[in-house]
């Protein structure tokens, strides 16, 4: 007698980025014992299962190969918040939205945020994102106290530190090879305000805004640069660093209303445009003139910031920048062959001025400048796939058009070279250009070797599988993935 089926639907499936996709039947366990059937049907059927939550991963990340997708979605109740320990215990398909809003009113924020609200706590841990603070407090799984783990055998584990060590270092940040985390428990951070301080600061050049990060990371609460990807000559790397800071008890003399979640609401227009029809206006100005243009302004609106001093802003508005325009990836084109990759850079602290200086020069030679370029300030965690180092990452982000990809692929390529050459590595919740010489390269042999072991202990049937491990982990690839394309046509 067959497993009985758990409830399903025939979806197209893609990487945030939209460059890669396929159709796949989606199932959407609402508990753990949906989960295991999940796990037992795949092996009934012979099939393979790849997790997703809210499917923000730039590339392939939680993209299908050729079987099941599990989404997580529907387990997305909180379990608990525990004010005195400043925890919080959430499922799996929780979102950073719904963690935030549930804590805010109690004088907490989640300890670390993407520039997105959207992702699920357990894709969080499961990619090891890290924000704005990373300097300061590391990534998520740095901050996670215990997980609970669904093993493709069916078998529930909970890990932690002292329990099932190696598979919590090994899950978090093993981009779902090892089993679907379920459940999260996490520190939250204590705050005495729904608002931030925040001051911009101008910078002349890349090598600037190095020293001046590295001068306030003993006083800031968040760093983070942009950077105008455009510039060249002695303005290479110029850019703005937005330097924010919690408020201390009693600064804010309306707490109360600041930290509800009504006060955190991102604007609903931009300019006097709806925000959801912004990214229309956005396609305008997708191309290199139209960017070039946007950045410069960008620019010279920095210069005037970096002299206004500090300001405050709420947690919402300034962590979470990313989802003001909604769909702004959408500018981007919305059709088969085009969209955007973004490239991640992570480069120790020695050699990290001459990485990033070669790595843009490069890019304005090639004709392939980033639109968007976002420079962060990072320490190393003890995770065994992570991305994370004592030194700095660069995102750019880079459209794909048709007739353009086979030379961004080729940037791509000399870009890893370069960040290999000085020692880097990459992020897999962004990566969708690596290949397994690559991936072998930048990250240390034995915790390699120790991840893929563990992987045949836990799943030798291989049931878990993904567009990412097939490309990264297949030694039979080459030095670069091959440029996505999406064969099939979306759907609306």
């Amino acid at each position: 007698m067959g497993v009985a089926e758990p409830k399903h639907s025939y979806e197209y499936v893609e990487g945030w980025g939209m460059t890669s996709g396929r159709h796949a039947r989606v199932f959407r366990p609402r508990d753990v014992e949906e989960v295991q059937r999940c796990f037992a049907l795949a092996r009934e059927e012979g099939r393979s299962l790849t997790l997703r939550g809210t499917g923000c991963s730039y590339g392939d990340a939680s993209a299908p190969t050729a079987g099941h997708v599990l989404d997580l979605t529907a387990m997305n109740r909180v379990l608990s918040i525990d004010s005195e320990r400043a925890e919080a215990d959430l499922e799996g398909g929780v979102t950073i939205e719904q963690l935030w809003k549930e804590v805010l009113p109690r004088g907490f924020w989640p300890k670390v945020v993407s520039g997105t609200m959207y992702p699920t706590v357990a894709g969080a841990a499961g990619m090891n994102i890290h924000g704005k603070n990373n300097f300061k407090v590391g990534t998520f799984g740095d901050n996670l106290l215990e997980i609970d783990l669904v093993l493709p055998s069916g078998e529930l584990c909970t890990c932690n530190r002292e329990s099932h060590a190696d598979l919590f270092h090994a899950a978090i940040g093993g981009f779902g090879m090892l089993g679907c985390i379920t459940r999260v428990k996490t520190r939250i951070q204590p705050i005495h305000s729904g608002e931030i301080e925040v001051r911009g600061i101008s910078c002349h050049d890349l090598g600037e805004m190095m020293e001046v990060i590295d001068g306030l990371t003993d006083q800031a609460d968040y760093l983070v640069g942009w950077i105008d990807c455009f510039a060249g000559g002695d303005s290479l790397g110029r850019g703005l660093i937005h330097h924010a800071r919690y408020l201390p008890p009693g600064a804010d003399p309306e707490p109360e209303r600041t930290l509800r979640v009504d006060f955190q609401e991102l604007p609903g227009t931009i300019l006097g445009f709806p925000k959801g029809e912004v990214w229309r206006i956005l396609r305008l100005f997708n191309n290199d003139w139209g960017m070039r243009l946007i950045n410069a302004l960008k620019h010279q609106a920095g210069r005037v910031e970096g002299h206004k001093g500090w300001y405050r802003q709420s947690h919402a508005g300034f962590n979470f920048l990313l989802d003001y325009v909604p769909n702004w990836k959408f500018a981007y084109g919305r059709v088969p062959g085009r969209g955007l990759i973004q490239y991640q850079m992570f480069v120790p602290a020695e050699s990290a001025h001459q990485t990033f200086t070669t790595a843009l020069e490069l890019c304005r030679r090639r004709g392939y400048v980033s639109y968007l370029g976002v420079f962060k300030r990072h320490r190393p965690d003890p995770f065994w796939m992570t991305h994370a180092l004592d030194g700095w990452s660069l995102a750019l982000d880079f459209k794909v058009s048709p007739g353009g990809s086979e030379g961004l692929w080729k940037l791509c390529e000399e870009l890893t070279r370069i960040v290999l050459d000085g020692g880097g590595r990459f992020y897999f919740a962004k990566d969708l250009v690596l290949g397994y010489q690559a991936m072998a390269r930048a990250f240390p042999p034995e915790r390699r070797e120790a991840f893929l072991a563990l992987k045949r202990e836990v799943d030798p049937e291989g049931l878990l599988d993904s567009a990412l491990f097939q490309r990264v982990f297949d030694e039979r690839g080459g030095y670069s993935a091959p440029s996505p394309v999406c064969a099939v046509p979306r759907r609306a």
